[in-house]
């Protein structure tokens, strides 16, 4: 077990070196434009622009922009914002939080509630249950994001007025986003976790536990369920590495000053930077969470192993 988690670690550190990397290299030369023109703005003068130019690097060799780019990196500076004048790390700190605390609760309200959903339409297939449960789930899913935070924003803060529309001043912030976020989260987990356990429990090792003559609520638990959550931890995975990177539509709507609309209002202000560094942290949030999910799935299934 040790060496398969110090080979999956080990991993992990190329991958975020190459996706810096491609960052590095897309943003001063898939992206049209002079980033220090773009920043500067249409009445900048040639003076003020040089400057801008100088202060990121810009007027050096690319390959020497490369080398400095990983040193500073390696030392945990990733620039400096041009519209909050700090250092960038800093600035993605204080929003990093408001992210993780909506990623981490709607994923797990969202998780909870699929995975009994998902249980319960598979153990009663075929009936109206599980009919209820497949069109709840698949209505839910294809609700846009935006769209279900906008009525939500209606009922409950302009129609009943229980609940605050924008800000993150307290817990009662955060209910309405985790809610947008929790719906989609629990229809997708539903609907999956449905489908596996329906061909968990049609296999032979779980006919067997039935025949000695196992509870069934033992059979469904300790046999049925810890097979059917492998593609649920995947999905779960990508999930919270999706809204690690910033839940942009949600956190626009609700006003949440997290990492995604730090990333829009990056863009908007042409802070070069910001910029790079948010998407620097969106790819490292989806290698990171790979690496636990990777770890996770090594102790529930104990067959899994990557040579």
């Amino acid at each position: 077990m040790s060496k398969y988690i110090l080979r999956r670690v080990l991993i992990a550190f190329p991958l975020i070196l190459a996706v810096t990397t491609v960052v590095f290299f897309m943003l001063r030369i898939a992206v049209p434009g002079d980033p220090a023109k773009l920043m500067a703005g249409d009445r900048a003068t040639p003076e003020l622009i040089e400057q801008i130019r100088k202060n990121l690097g810009l007027d050096r060799p690319l390959a020497e922009q490369y080398l400095i780019f990983l040193r500073n990196f390696a030392q945990g500076d990733l620039g400096r914002s041009v519209k909050f004048r700090e250092p960038v790390l800093g600035v993605i700190a204080k929003a990093f939080p408001f992210t993780a605390a909506i990623t981490f609760l709607s994923v797990s309200v969202g998780s909870a509630i699929g995975l009994l959903i998902g249980i319960i339409t598979a153990v009663y297939q075929r009936t109206w249950i599980d009919n209820l449960g497949i069109v709840t789930a698949v209505f839910f899913y294809s609700i846009p994001t935006f769209w279900l935070g906008l009525m939500l924003i209606l009922i409950f803060a302009v129609g009943l007025r229980i609940l605050p529309v924008q800000g993150a001043g307290s817990w009662r912030h955060f209910v309405l986003p985790v809610a947008t976020l929790a719906v989609g989260q629990s229809a997708l987990i539903a609907r999956l976790t449905r489908s596996s356990m329906i061909e968990v429990l049609s296999t032979d090792y779980v006919r067997t536990a039935r025949a000695k003559g196992l509870a069934h609520r033992r059979v469904l638990i300790g046999h049925a369920l810890k097979n059917t959550l492998i593609p649920v931890i995947t999905v779960v995975g990508l999930s919270v590495g999706g809204l690690l990177g910033g839940a942009v539509i949600t956190e626009s709507i609700f006003g949440l000053p997290g990492v995604g609309r730090l990333a829009i209002d990056s863009i908007s202000n042409r802070d070069y930077p910001m910029i790079q560094g948010t998407v620097i942290l969106v790819a490292a949030s989806f290698v990171f969470v790979n690496l636990i999910v990777d770890i996770i799935y090594a102790f529930v299934d104990p067959r899994i192993r990557y040579e």
